[in-house]
């Protein structure tokens, strides 16, 4: 379960004993709103900032490990080349052609069209305007940490985040409630029972719409929460 400190802070910040809590997140990529859509609501990020480590790999990729990679190739090319040169040197007869069938394949893969998408990702509802659409659209204005802890109380949910971009889900006792919904304006549909790591579950509004979120934080955390909501 959920730390002293965790715990601790939950209880100050809702002013009772929390009934379950779990940290989460937007386990898929925010699908791009409409423009106007985003600049109405201030134009906020829609996703977490990297750690400088992650730019410095990058940077280490692209100019020292591709560059490699590259020059590795083209050798491989060139002795490919120098070889086939060598040895149609030492054949006769009629050049070899590619058979039809094997021309028509890569036409005929071209022409195969991919299945449609959802344009939403199966992150939320698909309406913006509606309550899980702009509370996808602040995520991230709340706390550059993707993660949000999901405190239910005896008569409301609380959304909470902590103002730093890394957290240890165990420790963390400086998250504050960004949003708060009571039992008539939200509720949460989940199922007891899902695989460690891959659990998922929905916060659903009364205004019809909903929004998913997973990589739930301490597995004893998520088992009790999912099985509070689906009892």
């Amino acid at each position: 379960m959920a730390k002293g400190k965790v715990q601790r802070r939950a209880r100050k910040v809702l002013g009772e004993e929390p009934v379950a809590l779990v940290w989460c997140e937007i386990h898929k990529p925010i699908p791009v709103p409409p423009k106007e859509v985003h600049r109405a609501a201030g134009k906020g990020r829609l996703k977490s900032r990297h750690h400088w480590l992650l730019y410095a790999g990058a940077v280490v990729f692209f100019f020292v490990v591709v560059p490699m990679i590259l020059i590795d190739k083209l050798g491989r090319k060139l002795d490919q080349l120098l070889w086939s040169g060598r040895s149609r040197s030492h054949r006769t007869g009629r050049p070899r052609t590619t058979p039809p069938d094997a021309q028509r394949s890569g036409r005929d893969r071209s022409r195969e069209s991919d299945p449609e998408q959802d344009p939403t990702n199966g992150v939320f509802d698909g309406d913006w305007n509606l309550t899980a659409g702009q509370l996808l659209l602040r995520w991230y204005g709340h706390s550059p940490s993707p993660k949000r802890l999901v405190m239910l109380a005896r008569d409301r949910i609380c959304v909470a985040a902590s103002p730093r971009r890394r957290l240890s889900p165990t420790k963390a006792d400086d998250f504050r409630t960004v949003r708060e919904f009571t039992l008539d304006q939200a509720r949460i549909e989940g199922e007891a029972g899902q695989p460690r790591g891959y659990a998922t579950f929905r916060l659903c509004f009364a205004d019809g719409s909903w929004l998913e979120v997973g990589r739930l934080g301490e597995p004893e955390d998520a088992d009790h929460f999912l099985r509070t909501v689906s009892g």
